[in-house]
């Protein structure tokens, strides 16, 4: 039975192995710190604006398409984001190697603990709006502005201190 689920392992490790080598091969004009960067600023800027509409926030459609406008802003940086970063943030780590396994330890460690600390406002926001009539879809909102700021972390660190793409690689 071992055997058998060890095959199916490493099978599967090679599809995801032949699936990242394709992604390499995207954007490769983009693959520099520079875009990277500027990514990195993009879901920072986008995830912030969620969390100032989340706080302003009126049974409004206004608010409301802001903040599906900031969403989608921070949904293509941060898909575009791990594609140049090579899903480091997220990969298996049979998949990665030395230097991607340490630069990821050390940015998913950073990004639990910026995490931690944005839950924790996000429960002293729920407290502070409780007697609101509308504070359950603020606080809906907020929890959902700082969960996708506080989740993209790791790979904002990744884009922001990862060298250039070697084009032999």
């Amino acid at each position: 039975m071992t055997v058998v689920f060890a095959r199916s392992r490493e099978a599967f490790y090679a599809h995801l192995e032949e699936r990242e080598r394709r992604r390499a091969r995207r954007l490769p004009g983009w693959r520099t710190r520079k875009h990277r960067r500027a990514l990195a600023v993009m879901l920072v800027v986008s995830g912030s604006a969620m969390v100032a509409i989340a706080a302003l926030w009126r049974r409004d459609l206004v608010f409301t398409g802001l903040w599906c406008l900031g969403y989608l802003v921070w949904l293509v940086a941060f898909v575009l984001l791990r594609i140049l970063t090579g899903k480091m943030s997220s990969s298996f780590p049979a998949l990665l190697d030395e230097r991607e396994r340490e630069w990821r330890h050390r940015v998913t460690y950073v990004g639990y603990q910026v995490l931690v600390v944005l839950m924790i406002a996000a429960v002293c926001y729920l407290i502070a709006i409780t007697g609101r009539p509308d504070a359950a879809s603020r606080g809906g909102f907020m929890l959902a502005a700082l969960l996708l700021l506080g989740t993209s972390v790791p790979t904002v660190l990744l884009g922001w201190t990862l060298p250039d793409d070697v084009t032999e690689d």
